[in-house]
């Protein structure tokens, strides 16, 4: 009997606005509420609500034979309040069947796990408790960040008390071995792995509508026939995928919605197959093996590493800036300026900032909202200097009154609240600004205050000044044909960039990866 374990990301970032020099010191307010609403709205009505209701038709058709499992980060989450209340509700309907497992990630989407132990495990819990409150269920299945795994990062996870993580089949990593059983932490083996099948996932959520692709199309006959072929070996296929495949990434006029309604009949009807959840396969199975994963890694583009988010100086800058600050934000406390530490440090951010070339330059071209990856990180870093100019301000002042380290903290975090500040449609029409939580971040919209210093000195002043000419859009790839999760499957390359580690000694990625000549093979 092969078993299959379906698992779907959902996340949506909040969305940072054009926010100009000319903007600090005088504009507090830094998201595009228009931008992040119509998205929400657009994904929700092609892929979150008609996925939804296919899944519970096909549980209240298969019952407890068939199961799925989700992640979804909090900053999501605060967006479907805000935005799609329905695609919460629905969310909520699946969770009520008893055949949905809910894993615990990080909060904001965030890449902590590789700077911050301390907020790394801060955002945990409160994503765990977010999901307690939303959906019922305590995680004991952990998924960070885009898969992104290592020995150290499990070890943490297992210490936080998860039973369970995801991690990514890369090949570098596993060598000869098989990505179809489950395996254990180096550090504390008592925290069980399940690897990401990443051709079989891949084969649904990067090539199902890929005309050039030698197997198209995909049928569901082919795809069952793959996994029961007498060569796959292994207990379980693990199909990890983004959430947004369905309806978005592959369109509903490609059949997606079909190939998955029809999937769970004719693998059951086989009676070779069933299906279960992370945390059901970690019970049936042991582990065949101790998993060795010495520095981070995660599935995305060919390298399989962490260099999608830190694989160059403008992202490495941006990343130490942002965690630079963390005491002083702790410190400082508040919701407005905790709820903007949050969406800054979505992993997003960080990706618009790549700049690789060939096939993963063209996934992270489709992904980015930006002309260019420089206009990414002058945005992010006017953003950034504006924020880090209040903490500071604000820290002065409780520096001043005797206080310390900790004392805002996130205990003065209403944790699940709605403390986004938003904009009011009357308000709005006089080009005013307003919230909807209680009091006014201080320090906002004074008159006459002193411009912030620019944040973009020495070569990256000079790309800034590059960046603002008519040629800025030259390097803006075309987007793929088909595209459907940032770092779909690809040959992998080890990465040769230098690790460096960080305060806690969680290993950080820096330096960029030497281009290999080696052809890509599919």
């Amino acid at each position: 009997m092969k078993t299959i374990c379906l698992y779907f990301q959902v996340h949506q970032p909040f969305r940072l606005k054009k926010y100009r020099f000319f903007n600090m010191g005088k504009d507090h307010y830094y998201l595009d509420d228009f931008a992040n609403r119509s998205i929400m709205r657009k994904v929700a009505e092609r892929c979150y609500l008609p996925m939804n209701r296919l899944l519970l038709e096909l549980i209240r058709e298969h019952g407890s034979a068939f199961k799925v499992s989700f992640s979804i980060s909090g900053i999501a989450i605060e967006q479907f309040r805000e935005y799609a209340p329905e695609v919460l509700e629905s969310f909520k309907a699946l969770a009520a069947t008893g055949r949905v497992e809910f894993l615990a990630e990080t909060y904001s989407h965030s890449l902590a796990a590789l700077i911050s132990r301390e907020e790394f495990v801060e955002q945990v819990k409160r994503h765990a408790a977010l999901v307690k409150e939303e959906f019922g269920q305590k995680p004991v299945t952990f998924r960070n960040t885009e898969l992104i795994y290592s020995d150290e990062i499990g070890e943490v996870v297992a210490e936080m008390g998860f039973k369970t993580m995801l991690a990514e089949g890369a090949k570098h990593i596993l060598g000869w071995k098989s990505p179809d059983y489950v395996y254990a932490n180096a550090l504390n083996p008592r925290l069980r792995l399940l690897l990401r099948n990443f051709k079989l996932s891949d084969d649904i959520a990067f090539r199902f509508s890929d005309r050039s692709w030698h197997e198209w199309p995909l049928t569901v006959e082919k795809y069952v026939d793959w996994i029961l072929h007498p060569d796959m070996q292994g207990d379980v296929i693990n199909l990890f995928m983004d959430y947004e495949t369905f309806g978005e990434h592959q369109g509903a006029d490609t059949g997606i919605f079909e190939f998955f309604r029809y999937f769970p009949k004719y693998a059951l009807k086989t009676k070779q197959i069933e299906f279960k959840t992370p945390h059901e396969v970690t019970k049936k199975y042991q582990p065949v093996a101790i998993l060795h994963a010495p520095y981070p890694f995660s599935w995305a583009d060919e390298e399989r590493d962490v260099t999608a988010w830190l694989g160059n100086e403008l992202q490495d800058d941006a990343f130490r800036n942002l965690y630079g600050l963390r005491d002083k934000v702790m410190a400082v406390g508040g919701k407005d300026y905790l709820h903007v530490w949050d969406f800054m440090q979505a992993s997003d951010h960080f990706y618009y900032m790549a700049t690789k070339w060939f096939s993963d330059g063209d996934v992270h071209s489709y992904f980015n909202p930006y002309g260019t990856p420089y206009e990414a990180y002058i945005n992010y870093m006017n953003v950034f200097s504006d924020f880090s100019r209040e903490i500071e301000k604000k820290y002065g002042e409780l520096m001043q009154g005797g206080g310390s380290v900790g004392d805002g903290g996130r205990e003065a975090f209403a944790m699940g609240g709605d403390s986004r500040i938003t904009v009011t449609e009357k308000e709005a029409s006089k080009g005013k600004q307003a919230r909807k939580t209680t009091g006014e971040m201080k320090g906002e919209d004074r008159e006459g205050g002193e411009a912030c210093v620019c944040v973009c000195e020495g070569r990256e002043a000079e790309e800034t000044r590059a960046v603002g000419g008519k040629d800025e859009g030259k390097n803006a790839a075309k987007a793929p044909k088909a595209v459907a999760r940032k770092g779909a499957a690809r040959p992998v390359r080890k990465a040769t960039g230098d690790v460096a580690k960080g305060n806690d000694g969680t290993a950080v990625a820096a330096g960029r990866k030497k281009k290999t000549s080696t052809p890509a093979v599919s």
